[in-house]
């Protein structure tokens, strides 16, 4: 499993982002985010939860690549409005998007 550090380095690779530019947005110095990239130093909460604010990536995966994982804020923010429709409207919409999520499959299978 990723440390703290390897996601950091992931994520800024993704971004095409130097160390500078991450430190920069974030609001830390260069040194510190070569620090946290290679474990040497571990950020505290705040510094971690500005990284991943930047990044757009929750907490919890920064910190232990928890389930959360591959949900950018979006994707969070639209599943806990989901969870606030009342039952039938939530089994609508989980009906649809079991029914795209299956042909986005099949399409996908007939294409290889």
């Amino acid at each position: 499993m990723a440390h703290l550090g390897e996601r950091i380095v992931q994520l800024r690779k993704q971004h095409g982002w130097s160390q500078a530019d991450l430190a920069e947005q974030a609001g830390v110095s260069r040194e510190a985010i070569g620090k946290y990239e290679r474990g040497e130093a571990q950020p505290p909460v705040q510094t971690a939860k500005q990284i991943a604010d930047v990044f757009e990536v929750t907490l919890d995966w920064m910190l232990d690549g928890s389930a959360s994982a591959s949900l950018d804020r979006q994707a969070l923010q639209r599943l806990e409005k989901i969870q606030q429709l009342p039952p039938e409207e939530r089994q609508h919409l989980y009906a649809l998007m079991d029914a795209f999520l299956r042909d986005a499959h099949t399409r996908k299978a007939y294409a290889s």
